[in-house]
């Protein structure tokens, strides 16, 4: 394996680890100026970066264990340089230890740490011969440490989680962020012509190497395996096809659309449910889709541009901010709100570091600020979608109830509009919560409310 991909991969962990990027964002930006690589060394990259970030929790509590200077106290690049290595020995049976610990050696060298070398080599050698023999924290005495290390999870989730959900629902999320997930792709058609349209861009999937597999709950979705590059992909540049997980595509379904609404998507970015609902409508139908900043929106008009929505406007606007102009005006409002994102850890396993217990509570307040306009927005018997792709009860249950008993909204029962296999004890009651391990999709939350008719 050439050791320029794995200065490439050391780069991207510096990037992601030491410069706050995310992973989705720096892995993709790598992979599209690095189209020119074959296969293998393309693939290498992705699960050196992704397997990492996946583990980093574990591989520092190994790594601590042989040496004498602390991962949190080495300078940043020798840090995720042996990162890099001790995941590549403890769950790279591919690769030889010795290579391992002699590319990260080089790796040292070449970027001006000759003096720690040795260094880097001592560790590492000691691991490779030593990690089977290190102990996970003893679970009896301290559990939440225990499933912490495990599962490279931070203390303070593993805690949250298990204050809110059973055993089997904790173990099956925490099993769950470490597990590959799925490729999943919306068929951008009408539901008219979905059928007709899906077994078309099936083929042309395949046609290209592509292996297709239906989507676990709904018919526009699809799995795809033996994917290298999507934008190698003709339906994926001819906007056939858009990347959203099922989870995701349920609230557009949630929103039980009739073709001729006007709709707003006040957190639009980048536009997975904007078009998705936008596909629903007719010609009489429309829906503005709203972002903070430039470079949100016109991430929206790509993507509505090479879906080809026409019935779709997309604007800058601060959600936080009230539109007295857009007062009553909408027969559905989707307020996708700004999360911790704990149920998309699967595919940024970044986030679980990112972010912090601190951040929950004013993540609250900016979602409450965010709701508070949007109710506003919706006008008398008309619905607000309210969804997050976190599991959290501060941010989910925790603002329905804020919903209903602050904003006059009404909880109004999800299931004549998704799968019957979803519908649970709560969908009832107006909302649903996604389990990663439990539900075959990411971690989600969606819920539907009624305002009411003006006397």
């Amino acid at each position: 394996m050439s050791e320029n991909i794995r200065e490439i991969a050391l780069d991207s962990m510096i990037e992601i680890m030491e410069n706050n990027q995310f992973i989705h964002v720096v892995t993709a930006g790598v992979l599209a100026k690095y189209q020119y690589l074959d296969k293998t060394n393309r693939a290498f990259y992705s699960r050196l970066v992704q397997g990492t970030c996946e583990n980093i929790i574990y591989i520092d509590y190994i790594t601590d264990h042989f040496s004498k200077v602390k991962v949190k106290k080495m300078k940043p690049l020798i840090r995720n340089n042996i990162r890099l290595a001790v995941y590549q020995i403890i769950f790279m049976d591919s690769v030889p230890d010795s290579a391992a610990c002699n590319e990260a050696v080089k790796l040292a060298g070449k970027r001006g740490f000759r003096g720690l070398a040795g260094f880097v080599n001592g560790v590492l050698r000691s691991i490779a011969k030593g990690y089977q023999g290190v102990a996970l924290p003893d679970k009896n005495k301290d559990e939440l440490q225990y499933l912490s290390v495990k599962y490279s999870v931070p203390q303070w989730i593993v805690k949250m989680w298990s204050d809110s959900m059973d055993k089997e629902k904790v173990y099956a999320m925490l099993k769950a962020c470490n597990k590959k997930s799925d490729l999943v792709v919306r068929v951008c058609a009408s539901p008219d012509n979905l059928e007709e349209e899906y077994n078309k861009v099936a083929k042309q999937l395949e046609d290209e190497g592509v292996h297709v597999m239906p989507g676990k709950y709904l018919k526009e979705a699809m799995i795809l395996k033996d994917v290298d590059y999507l934008g190698r992909l003709t339906a994926f540049n001819e906007g056939k096809i858009y990347i959203q997980d099922e989870s995701s595509m349920l609230v557009a379904h949630a929103a039980g659309i009739k073709g001729d609404e006007f709709c707003m998507d006040i957190c639009a970015a980048p536009g997975g449910k904007t078009l998705h609902a936008a596909m629903m409508l007719d010609k009489g139908g429309k829906i503005i889709a709203r972002d903070v900043s430039d470079d949100k929106v016109a991430r929206i008009n790509d993507n509505v541009i090479r879906c080809g929505c026409s019935n779709v406007e997309a604007q800058v606007f601060d959600a936080t901010v009230h539109d007295d102009n857009m007062e009553g005006k909408a027969d559905i409002v989707f307020a996708d709100v700004p999360c911790s994102g704990l149920g998309v850890i699967g595919h940024k396993p970044d986030i679980r570091y990112k972010t912090k217990e601190e951040d929950i509570e004013s993540l609250v307040k900016l979602q409450r600020e965010i709701l508070e306009n949007a109710v506003t927005y919706v006008k008398a018997g008309g619905v607000l979608i309210y969804s997050t792709c976190t599991v959290n009860d501060y941010e989910n249950i925790g603002n329905v109830r804020w919903l209903t008993e602050k904003c006059g909204l009404e909880p109004e029962s999800l299931e004549p509009y998704i799968p019957k296999c979803l519908c649970n004890e709560t969908t009832s009651k107006g909302y649903l919560t996604l389990v990663p391990g439990i539900n075959d999709c990411d971690g989600f939350f969606i819920a539907r409310f009624r305002k009411r008719n003006e006397d």
